[in-house]
């Protein structure tokens, strides 16, 4: 019984729900075209919110699985249960083709539109685990790519329509985010043995690619706060949109090692969680007073 516990322990670590946070991108579409208050689409969009929690689980699983070896050398990730023996690389496998099958199946409950949304998740993820993950700015982009399907799926859930300038300044902040983060693991790749792929950076060419994709980000946030059609009232966040960029810019630069990236920033770092916070209030503020 005790080695049962055990093992459900270490398969909820390893299902990472802190990471569960990054499905909250799903709750997007309802929020800015003002469906919030509809509780059959909000249920709608918790549902999915729950399917995408399993579906990313899985792909947790099975990274960790396949990434073993190379967590085994590093000196936070070999604690990790599927790294340190404690759950069963066939056990995670498993798992993960559980979980997956169970989101896909659970999917087209909700629409056909979302379970292709889904697919198209685990799909992406699965390539990227054994394979994208080698390329440089192929790796980073697949990140971002994931952050825009769940924008999508949220929108075809409750069947509504999205706005395109949306989806760019979603797949723009989340590219910037992945380009960060790999920054921070290249500043720290001296502390560890680099994945395959890292090394193809330099902190140069990262610092680069940001400086093309924070301006985006800015800007086609600003494009959709000027499109909006629910309140244009929305563009007085672009000054809190623009201190969370520079407050994560700045923690970039001289934070410590962080192996969940944005997440523990976000969680941990009170600036960027008030500005969160800010953001989300005086947005959907602006939504209701247009209304």
């Amino acid at each position: 019984m005790d080695e049962l516990k055990k093992t459900i322990k270490n398969l909820i670590i390893s299902m990472r729900p802190r990471q569960w946070i990054k499905n909250l991108f799903l709750f997007a579409a309802i929020i800015f075209v003002k469906q919030f208050s509809d509780i059959e689409k909000l249920a709608a969009v918790f549902e999915a919110f729950i399917i995408f929690c399993f579906a990313s689980s899985a792909i947790y699983l099975l990274n960790d699985a396949v990434d073993a070896p190379y967590d085994r050398r590093h000196p936070q990730k070999r604690l990790r249960p599927i790294a340190a023996g404690e759950l069963p690389v066939f056990g995670a496998v498993f798992a993960a083709a559980v979980f997956g099958a169970l989101s896909v199946f659970w999917s087209f409950y909700i629409n056909n539109f979302f379970a292709l949304a889904v697919i198209g998740f685990l799909a992406l993820n699965v390539l990227y685990s054994f394979y994208l993950k080698r390329f440089v700015i192929i790796d980073v982009i697949t990140i971002a790519l994931g952050f825009v399907i769940r924008v999508i799926a949220g929108a075809v859930a409750i069947d509504v329509r999205f706005s395109e300038w949306l989806i760019l300044s979603t797949f723009f902040l989340t590219l910037f985010l992945a380009i960060s983060k790999r920054k921070n693991e290249l500043m720290h790749a001296e502390e560890t043995e680099a994945r395959e792929g890292l090394g193809r950076y330099s902190l140069a060419l990262l610092d680069q690619m940001n400086a093309i994709v924070l301006p985006s980000t800015i800007i086609t946030y600003a494009f959709y706060t000027f499109s909006s059609e629910h309140s244009k009232l929305l563009m007085i966040t672009i000054p809190i949109v623009l201190y969370g960029l520079f407050r994560y810019l700045f923690l970039i630069n001289i934070k410590t090692r962080s192996d969940d990236g944005p997440t523990d920033d976000l969680l941990l770092d009170k600036h960027l969680l008030a500005t969160v916070f800010i953001w989300l209030a005086v947005s959907v503020a602006m939504i209701l007073y247009a209304g």
